[in-house]
């Protein structure tokens, strides 16, 4: 039982695992924040703002120390949502451990450190896929012979499911990136054959659960046949132990909603209850989201909210009192092997391909995923998607639960990043210098050439180098990698044919570029900082191409000074900023003056994100043009308020154009 948890900084995130841990949660899992995640130090440009806001920042060992402060590391169960920087946290983790005098084969726990889902949904790769694979190799190779109780990856299922991918394609794409990872562990010659069994055992999952109870309980069920399938007969396992699917569930957040948010509650539990309520797909660890994530960061009381729906169930019901409670049902039975069927179907097309690998750098993976995506939403905004609250049964009595919404989410003290960054600074001042730099050397001619990187990794971790330090000395050597969006090939979702919504927006495009003499209208689709969920960004830049705009969107991790420069260049009409990480305060007012210093302050800036009121009022005042928030679902209605803003700034009068 556990909360995903962390935030500001270390000594803050101690304090908070501890209260948990008083609570009766029986593991942990650490949320480390956007810098971390990417391999920035807090005082790097594109850290701005990012700093401790969703997660802790852990700059190097100091940090970690101070992390896991009177927690002993032998006795606990961490997991740690990492993946560019895996090696670097655990190597981090590994360290503290052996100061506390911790036996390292006792350790038990997990590190995500599955990067095909950051190509394709959370954005925080770092390297190119062939060297992001060696590291996680590397890591798993050293985990088994030294840490043999670590799982050292945890494929996440859970992200392909947040951006947007059906039952089918979330089995198929995590399998076949098993695949990929296996094939790479066993074709590296590090584990002998008759240990790779041992690597099979490590493999965990991590999976998400929507609303749909009846299809993602069978879901799980059919990831569990797949996975014992692919393990006999393509690795040859025959310990049935080894081949046991092992996953772990945070159920769905793409779900929850801002509008009506004590619904979430319901939500919650029904999807836990896929995943628990039959013995056969039992989960082995569940963490559940808070119901007001889609308004902010939780507090502590609706953490714990949601860690007390977990134990009502295990110690109040008898719900895990009996063995499966859906075997020889027939209607379970089909769905299942119709899942199986599908899903194995979409593994040998992957294969086909090349693999996992070969799949991102096409960008097939990511085209059909935002193709899935955006049918959803067409499918939501259509009606025929129902979300209670958003688009039926939309009247509500007040809620007491938001009556004052500025202090029904928890805020991270703005002041925080300058005190972490003179942290930062401070350690440096303080460390052997030459001892440092010499790990840093012995690093990169460790990834120039074939040998594991984690003895180089563990060094660098003693000798007090950074989280930036480690992560740009590898892309000294391996080069950056930037993902397809996968927005350019998606299909038409949204049916555009006379009287729609879509045709109506299309006919105010069209209008407002002919008034502006400008060919077509021009929007910039931005995602400042590191806030790598894109998933949004990604569907207004589809359902603004199909209205008939020019979209100028670069993807993920960009500085102000670069949307701006490619708005003047492209001479865009209006840009369009997508944050959820809570940088907005930071980074938005930073595009505007840009904007004004260079003369364009003339073009309208819109922003769209996890925004509480008081900074979306906040963000008004500064000069955006319009804030839009999880209730704003209607993303054909949001592209005709964006033609109108432009309308405006333009001088043009309103279009009696029904949106």
């Amino acid at each position: 039982m556990r909360t995903y948890a962390g935030h500001s900084t270390a000594e803050a995130s101690n304090e908070l695992y501890r209260r948990n841990l008083a609570k009766g949660q029986t593991g942990l899992s650490v949320a480390f924040d956007l810098p971390t995640q990417t391999g920035y130090d807090p005082d790097h440009v594109l850290a701005r703002g990012e700093v401790g806001r969703v997660g802790v920042p852990v700059s190097h060992l100091g940090d970690m120390r101070r992390l896991f402060q009177d927690i002993p590391l032998e006795q606990m169960n961490t997991s740690m949502t990492i993946n560019a920087t895996a090696m670097w946290l655990l190597a981090l983790y590994e360290v503290v451990a052996e100061e506390q005098g911790a036996d390292i084969s006792k350790l038990s726990g997990t590190t995500q450190n599955d990067i095909v889902k950051e190509y394709l949904s959370r954005g925080t790769h770092v390297f190119p896929p062939g060297p992001s694979l060696r590291l996680t190799t590397d890591m798993i190779t050293y985990t088994v012979a030294h840490i043999p109780k670590w799982n050292p990856i945890n494929i996440c299922s859970y992200h392909l499911q947040e951006a947007g991918a059906t039952p089918v394609q979330e089995v198929a794409y995590a399998m076949s990136t098993a695949v990929a990872v296996l094939d790479a562990v066993r074709d590296s010659g590090q584990v002998p054959a008759e240990k790779f069994g041992d690597v099979v055992a490590r493999i965990s999952f991590f999976v998400n659960a929507g609303v749909r109870f009846v299809e993602e309980m069978c879901k799980m069920r059919a990831f569990g046949r797949i996975w014992d399938k692919i393990t006999r007969e393509r690795y040859g396992v025959e310990n049935p132990k080894q081949r046991r699917f092992r996953y772990g569930v945070q159920v769905n957040s793409l779900g929850l909603t801002e509008a009506q948010p004590e619904n979430n509650v319901q939500r919650i539990v029904l999807e836990m209850l896929a995943v628990t309520l039959s013995k056969d797909a039992r989960a082995r660890a569940v963490q559940l989201p808070a119901w007001n994530e889609a308004l902010g960061l939780p507090r502590p009381w609706d953490q714990q909210w949601s860690l007390r729906i977990q134990q009502v169930l295990a110690h109040e019901s008898d719900l895990l009192e009996y063995e499966d409670i859906f075997a020889g049902s027939h209607v379970i039975e089909a769905k299942v092997d119709a899942l199986v069927e599908e899903a194995l179907a979409e593994i040998d097309r992957i294969q086909e391909m090349g693999g996992a690998m070969a799949a991102v750098e096409s960008g097939y993976l990511k085209s059909q995923l935002v193709a899935s995506h955006a049918e959803r939403r067409g499918r939501i905004e259509a009606g025929e998607e129902k979300i209670v609250g958003v688009n039926c049964y939309e009247s509500t009595e007040p809620n007491p639960l938001t009556a004052d919404l500025d202090t029904a989410i928890m805020t991270v003290d703005p002041e925080n990043e300058a005190r972490v960054v003179q942290a930062l600074h401070e350690w440096r001042d303080s460390r052997d210098e030459h001892r440092a730099q010499e790990a840093l050397s012995a690093l990169k001619k460790a990834a120039a050439g074939d040998t594991n990187l984690f003895a180089a990794t563990l060094e660098c971790a003693r000798a007090g180098v950074t989280t930036g330090e480690w992560a740009w000395a590898l892309r000294d050597v391996f080069g950056e990698f930037r993902a397809p969006t996968g927005v350019s090939s998606a299909p038409l979702a949204v049916p555009a044919e006379a009287g729609s919504p879509l045709a109506a927006v299309r006919e105010k495009v069209a209008r407002t570029a002919e008034e502006l003499g400008s060919g077509k209208l021009r929007l910039l689709v931005g995602k400042p900082g590191l806030d790598g969920h894109s998933n949004g960004a990604e569907q207004i830049a589809v359902r603004a191409r199909d209205a008939g705009f020019e979209v100028v969107y670069q993807g993920i991790r960009l500085t102000p000074e670069q949307i701006v420069s490619a708005a003047v260049a492209e001479d865009v009409h209006c840009v369009g900023l997508s944050i959820l990480s809570g940088s907005h305060a930071e980074l938005v007012p930073d595009v505007l003056a840009r904007l004004r210093r260079t003369g364009v302050d003339d073009i309208p800036v819109i922003v769209g994100g996890i925004i509480p009121s008081a900074d979306a009022a906040a963000l008004r005042e500064a000069g955006v043009a319009a804030v839009f928030t999880p209730k704003d679902f209607g993303i054909t209605e949001i592209i005709g308020r964006i033609v109108d803003e432009i309308r405006a700034a333009n001088k043009l009068d309103p279009l009696e154009v029904p949106a």
